[in-house]
C-alpha cells in the first residue's frame, strides 16, 4: 500500500481552515479533524469528560454529563495554564487518532486540520504543512457569529494562541 500524502492544515482560530478543509475534500482528499475528534471524546460519560470534571470543576459539565462547552471555553481562553492544562489532557488521544489515520486505507491525500499542529507535534507527520490566516477583525467577526460571544471573550480566545506569524514562518504555504 502507497502511503497517503499528509497535509497538516493549521491556523489560528477562525482564520477560514474549515473553508480549506471543505474545498479539499471536495477534490477527493480525506481530512481528520482535531477539533471533531475531541468533541468526541468529549461525549457524556467519556473518560475525557470526567477528567474535564475532574480538573475544572462541575460547572464544565451539563447535567446529562456532555461538556458545557462556553463554560470551559471562558475558563481556558482566560488562563494560559488551566489552557496548558486541558491540552495536556486532549492532545494525546487527538494525536493517536491522526496517526492511526495516515495508515488507514482511503484516499491519496489525508489532510490533518490542526490549531495547534506544530505545538502537538504533528508536523512531523506531514509531507507538507499549510497555514491559514486571517485578519484579526475577521476572526472577531467569525468568533462571534460563531460562538456567540462578545467582543471582548472574542478577542481573548484569538490572544491565547501564539501569533499567526509563528505559523506563517515554520509552514511551507
Amino acid at each position: 500500500m502507497r502511503r497517503k500524502h499528509v497535509i497538516g492544515l493549521t491556523g489560528n482560530i477562525a482564520t477560514g481552515k474549515s473553508t480549506v478543509v471543505d474545498m479539499l475534500t471536495d477534490l477527493g482528499a480525506e481530512a481528520i479533524d482535531g477539533d471533531r475528534i475531541v468533541h468526541e471524546l468529549m461525549g457524556p460519560g467519556s473518560p475525557l469528560a470526567n477528567d474535564i470534571r475532574a480538573r475544572f470543576g462541575e460547572e464544565t459539565v451539563n447535567a446529562d454529563g456532555s461538556i458545557n462547552r462556553p463554560a470551559l471555553g471562558a475558563i481556558v481562553f482566560s488562563d494560559p495554564a488551566k489552557l496548558r492544562d486541558l491540552e495536556a489532557l486532549t492532545w494525546p488521544p487527538v494525536v493517536s487518532r491522526k496517526r492511526a489515520a495516515i495508515n488507514e486505507p482511503g484516499p491519496d491525500v489525508l489532510i490533518l486540520d490542526a490549531i495547534k499542529l506544530f505545538e502537538a507535534g504533528m508536523a512531523d507527520d506531514c509531507d507538507e504543512v499549510w497555514v491559514v490566516t486571517a485578519p484579526r477583525e475577521r476572526q472577531i467577526e467569525r468568533i462571534i457569529a460563531r460562538n456567540k460571544v462578545d467582543r471582548a471573550e472574542a478577542e481573548r480566545r484569538i490572544d491565547a494562541q501564539p501569533p499567526q506569524e509563528e505559523k506563517v514562518a515554520r509552514a511551507d504555504l
